[in-house]
């Protein structure tokens, strides 16, 4: 990594920006259309870019990870959220749907295999993916590891991170009463899911609010809850899939299933400083899993776009510009 990363703002390691040469609205189904786009070289090595959340959407910056001249770009909405339609629904919303998508983007597009680029909840449907359809999965490029464990939630909603950033904490876990508060996100979900739009809202920014503020070290109380339309799908949608154990068989099913990724070259980009998804997570994935890189990134936490992850991402999809033939491209 750059020595100088945490010096610089993440854009000075990314790609000039650029615009989608094609973008549609895919129907996958049960009353779902999900907005997907490319750039970059239409004849380039494929990627798809799985976003976080669940329930994040993409952005424009996402496209600046990659060489334009060498990547062909693929970045989806994920049912509910984003440019995706119905907006903040959970209904048909399993992460078994969201691989189902995946699979029709890429046949929509006619492509044969991909690399898989995901952050956060992006690192664990980029994983069940892979787990699910190896033999379409020519790499992985994961940043922020979440297995989708109960340890990682009881970390984040039930006070772990919250020893760190108290003041935080207070405000996120007091809105909900004390007698409540033993279970954070099902108290969460009772209102999230109440019916009454104002009240959802309120409970959205609150949900989505202390998530965003532990998202870089370089911590702004100020930093916000995002608009009320953006947090009332990310708070819902992340809710429904914790609530659900993110519809896996049982906790732990991803390094149960690991096996199944021996052969997929792997590289993953950890803040070492990370509250969100912190990076034992990470550690027990890349363990005994020889094709798997674990890059731990100093003085750096969740964010896509802190400088440290951003210039090891980079550095990443760089180096694996050589190696588009050994992956079958």
């Amino acid at each position: 990594m750059d020595r100088n990363a945490g010096q610089k703002r993440a854009g000075a390691y990314l790609y000039p920006a650029i615009e989608p040469f094609d973008q549609r609205m895919l129907d996958v189904g049960d009353g779902h259309t999900v907005y997907v786009e490319q750039s970059g070289n239409p004849r380039g090595v494929p990627v798809v870019v799985v976003h976080g959340g669940p329930g994040g959407g993409s952005s424009p910056a996402m496209r600046r990870y990659f060489d334009p001249a060498h990547y062909r770009v693929v970045l989806f909405d994920q049912r509910g959220c984003g440019r995706s339609r119905p907006h903040a629904s959970v209904e048909a919303n399993t992460t078994w749907h969201l691989v189902a998508d995946m699979e029709r983007i890429r046949e929509a597009l006619g492509i044969k295999r991909w690399m898989v680029f995901g952050g956060s909840w992006g690192a664990t449907l980029s994983l069940i993916y892979a787990i699910t359809h190896p033999e379409r999965t020519a790499a992985l490029i994961l940043r922020g590891v979440f297995l989708m464990m109960q340890r990682e939630l009881g970390w984040f909603y039930g006070g772990g991170a919250g020893a760190f950033w108290p003041d935080l904490w207070t405000r996120f876990a007091s809105a909900i009463p004390e007698d409540e508060r033993d279970d954070l996100i099902t108290a969460y979900h009772r209102r999230l899911f109440s019916g009454d739009y104002a009240e959802e809202t309120r409970f959205a920014r609150l949900w989505a609010g202390w998530e965003n503020a532990l998202a870089t070290i370089e911590h702004d109380a100020g930093r916000g809850e995002g608009p009320s339309e953006y947090a009332h799908a990310f708070a819902r949608l992340e809710n429904h899939y914790f609530t659900h154990g993110g519809f896996l068989e049982h906790d732990g099913w991803i390094l149960d299933q690991k096996v199944r990724l021996r052969d997929i070259p792997t590289v993953i980009v950890q803040g070492r400083y990370d509250m969100i998804c912190p990076p034992r997570s990470a550690w027990d994935l890349s363990a005994n899993w020889p094709r798997a890189d674990l890059k731990m990134v100093p003085l750096a936490g969740h964010a896509l776009s802190e400088p440290g992850i951003s210039a090891e991402l980079v550095k990443a999809m760089d180096g694996y510009r050589a190696s588009a033939v050994a992956m079958g491209f």
